[in-house]
């Protein structure tokens, strides 16, 4: 009995909840609902289903143009970046009250647009609110003056620390709040103004906290929202009143707004994809490693950036390895993302959905062993057009594989095989560093020095031990083929400042 067929959710609920924001004609500009000037519709499909549920206004340049404009005259003409930073940070904190007030209504939109299943959703406000008031604790960061000696005496510098200006914020589908909000809140604390573009497919969820923005009072242009495809979003990237990007998304679209970037000589961070290593060392703890398995390497039905989707286990323990994956991952329930027992979800749309099962095709096609999964789920029970594919784990699987080398985003798990002779790591390392990403990566085992330094040794942006979790004040971020810029931390707040010094004669 596999994954997809243990538990076929009731759906009794589904058609009772009562969700805002169904089919809307206005975007956001200047502090206000403003309907969109052209026709164009993009849907809102709910992956579980396959059904249209709502729609929003595909914008068009003029309405890009007004957005972009609103933050302009807010950021040269407007108090925003003339308040205090500790006036800003109050205005932070009233928008992380006002999230949480909004966090069921986040938490079904978020569900309905992408499928991440309810137990997922349902924190995504407590993040955010959280990512909104740690950055308002870097208020004195920004306050405290900064004053630097010349190294040869005589004189002295005074380092300011200044808004970059208008930015440009694009977020994924994935995580359609959150990643907005790490984005937002440093903008925000720095005293930029910025012009937020939801992925096509969640355009939703993201109203709800513009709704919060404004409840906050935060003033009219600082925030604004449009909605539509990509084409918008690469007109956003290259409008001339644009002073920096944030994106985070696929590695080939992260390219493309990197080279337009670079052409204007533009400001930009990039998070992008990954295909993150979990060494498990020989004497890792499995029932420990199986609590935290499915959050560190299956988030979201694996569709996170940084989880651990390769699985490194010594020759001496990999069929143990392997057990504890399947049994794992097959007990995990899949379902309607609404039913709160629900672990894994849909894909998010329907091209995901092809592009997973076309890795499991060739994963199979290669030589892999399905320990579980492998197909296409039916589940039914109202969900036959959904986009589900059964969890699936690899075993057998080398490192010439596609699902071993190329992100798959979906519900797939590979685990290889390192040669642990003498108790050596030094394949399992290698096999690690063997990638073009380096966003993620974990480390499980017995000893924390042991293991401490292993990760010390992961060429990756991150690295968790025996466990995996983002930490509001840490920086994070991708190497190579993930990305460019640090968001979270005092880094992140640094990408959305321009620095100023101003030199003097020291004072007598």
């Amino acid at each position: 009995m596999t994954a997809a067929t243990q538990h076929v959710p009731a759906l009794a609920a589904r058609a009772a909840l009562n969700l805002p924001y169904t089919h809307v004609d206005d975007i956001f500009i200047d502090g206000a609902w403003t309907p969109a000037h052209g026709t164009g519709r993009n849907p809102v499909t709910d992956p579980a289903t396959g059904e249209v549920w709502g729609s929003v206004p595909d914008a068009t340049p003029e309405d890009l143009d007004a957005a972009v404009g609103s933050a302009r005259r807010a950021f040269d003409d407007g108090e925003w970046p003339r308040l205090t930073p500790s006036e800003r940070a109050a205005y932070l904190l009233r928008v992380a009250e006002e999230v949480e007030k909004r966090a069921e209504e986040l938490s079904l939109t978020n569900t309905r647009e992408n499928g991440s299943p309810v137990s997922e959703s349902a924190g995504a406000a407590a993040n955010a609110a959280g990512i909104f008031r740690y950055f308002a604790t870097l208020a004195d960061y920004l306050e405290r003056e900064d004053v630097r000696a010349f190294p040869k005496g005589g004189g002295e510098s005074v380092v300011r620390r200044e808004p970059i200006g208008v930015c440009a914020l694009i977020a994924p589908w994935n995580f359609p709040i959150n990643l907005v909000m790490i984005k937002l809140a440093p903008a925000l604390l720095a005293g930029c103004t910025v012009v937020i573009k939801p992925a096509s497919p969640t355009p939703l969820s993201l109203r709800v906290i513009i709704d919060a923005v404004a409840a906050a009072g935060v003033p009219a242009g600082v925030v604004n929202l449009v909605t539509g495809s990509g084409r918008l979003g690469d007109s956003l990237v290259k409008h001339p009143a644009v002073d920096k990007v944030a994106f985070t998304g696929s590695t080939p679209v992260g390219r493309k707004i990197a080279a337009a970037c670079g052409e204007l000589l533009r400001p930009v961070t990039l998070e992008l994809g990954g295909k993150s290593s979990a060494i498990v060392l020989p004497d890792a703890d499995l029932d420990a490693m199986s609590e935290v398995l499915i959050r560190s390497s299956m988030r979201n039905t694996g569709q996170t950036c940084y989880i651990s989707t390769r699985i490194l286990a010594p020759a001496s323990r990999y069929e143990d390895v392997v057990d504890m994956v399947t049994r794992t991952i097959a007990a995990g329930k899949q379902g309607d993302p609404l039913d709160p027992g629900t672990v894994f979800g849909p894909c998010a749309t329907e091209s995901q959905y092809k592009t997973v099962l076309e890795y499991v095709e060739s994963g199979l096609a290669e030589g892999a062993r399905a320990t579980t999964g492998g197909r296409a789920a039916a589940l039914g029970a109202g969900l036959e057009g959904g986009y589900f594919v059964e969890p699936t784990v690899f075993a057998d699987v080398t490192p010439d594989m596609r699902i071993s080398r190329e992100e798959i985003f979906g519900p797939v798990i590979c685990i290889l095989k390192y040669d642990d002779a003498g108790g050596s790591v030094e394949e399992a390392v290698a096999l690690a560093n063997n990638t073009e990403f380096g966003l993620g990566g974990l480390v499980f085992g017995g000893d924390p020095e042991a293991a401490l330094a292993v990760a010390d040794r992961m060429d990756t942006g991150s690295v968790g031990i025996n466990f995996f979790a983002s930490n509001h004040a840490a920086p994070f971020g991708g190497r190579h083929d993930s990305g460019l810029g640090t968001e979270y931390g005092i880094e992140g707040l640094n990408a959305y400042l321009s620095y100023k010094s101003i030199h003097r004669r020291a004072k007598a």
